[in-house]
């Protein structure tokens, strides 16, 4: 039985060991990565061998499994990334532990000298609203003193770690006083599913924003390894909100049956999407209504490989 081949995405292979800047001294290229959409697929399939179904039929494929949660055939696909990031960033990004990572050591490595410092656009007010984020931007009198209140400090106690290791001080203790600004390197290797999740978080706007602006570099690479997964994935989870139960209470009490009716018509989703958020609504009534009106026109155009459920071997995850 053949074997499923090393999968070559040519948008991806032109980003291979490219360095992407990210803000003032950062950058993230893309090392190496496994498997692409056809991967996803494959394992989704449980088949070998390529060309067995259209692009249309694979995208609709991953459409559904991604809309569905049958998350393990993303887990197929991995990117490894070379990362520079300011040590305040890191810590952030470390707290997705479902990657593995290797960072530089600074009881190894001397430090370079070079630290984050914000733009005066982002030099923001802590947020009266959220405890762990910024708000709005200042005066540009106050940002230039404050980005010379960092320079200063910075500069100050870069000085005082050369001098402790001139002194013959042992570097890991002499780096202990380095700010949070300072950059630090790192290889991560993700799988797909992880890495949208990091992406879902990282690239809202409640996060910092220089994680945000790791993240938006990243996703133009992730798009590149795996576009029909990406599209998915802005669909179904970047672009979408989750309700509790009781404000889905409320917007059911407030929908107007004939309007929604109307609108779904207009919509331009596939039945079965149709169907879907009718459910999700708790209209169990009206999607009954759309399945009844769909058999009795014999399906339409509708297939299960275009719809994705007629897919064998599509692990619960």
């Amino acid at each position: 039985m053949p074997g499923m081949a090393r999968i070559s995405v040519p948008d991806a292979d032109a980003l291979l060991d490219k360095s992407f800047p990210v803000l003032d001294h950062g950058f993230v290229r893309l090392v190496d990565y496994l498997g692409g959409d056809a991967r996803i697929v494959q394992a989704a399939r449980v088949s070998y061998g390529e060309g067995t179904k259209t692009v249309r039929e694979d995208r609709a494929l991953i459409d559904y499994l991604l809309r569905n949660r049958h998350t393990s055939p993303f887990e197929q696909v991995i990117l490894t990334f070379h990362v520079k990031m300011p040590v305040f960033v890191a810590r952030q990004w470390i707290r997705h532990r479902t990657a593995r990572l290797n960072e530089i050591s600074g009881r190894y490595s001397v430090m370079r000298d070079e630290f984050y410092l914000p733009r005066p656009v982002e030099v923001r007010t802590q947020s009266t609203r959220n405890r762990q984020g910024g708000e709005r931007t200042v005066e540009p009198a106050t940002a230039e003193r404050v980005i010379g209140a960092l320079r200063a400090d910075q500069h100050s106690t870069y000085q005082h770690y050369q001098a402790l290791l001139e002194d013959g001080i042992a570097r890991e203790l002499a780096r202990i006083n380095l700010p949070l600004s300072l950059y630090t390197e790192m290889y991560w290797q993700i799988d797909l599913n992880n890495l949208f999740h990091f992406l879902s978080l990282r690239l809202d706007w409640h996060a910092q924003y220089e994680i945000r602006a790791y993240g938006d570099v990243m996703a133009t690479m992730v798009r590149a390894v795996c576009p029909l997964a990406f599209q998915a994935f802005e669909e179904h989870e970047l672009n979408a909100r989750t309700l509790s139960g009781s404000e889905l209470e409320v917007l059911r009490r407030a929908i107007d049956p004939s309007r929604l009716a109307d609108a779904l018509e207009g919509s331009g989703l596939r039945k079965t999407r149709r169907r879907e958020l009718l459910e999700k609504l708790g209209l169990r009534a009206e999607a009954n209504a759309e399945a009844n009106a769909e058999a009795g026109a014999g399906g339409g155009a509708e297939t299960g490989a275009e719809t994705g459920e007629d897919a064998p071997g599509v692990a619960e995850g």
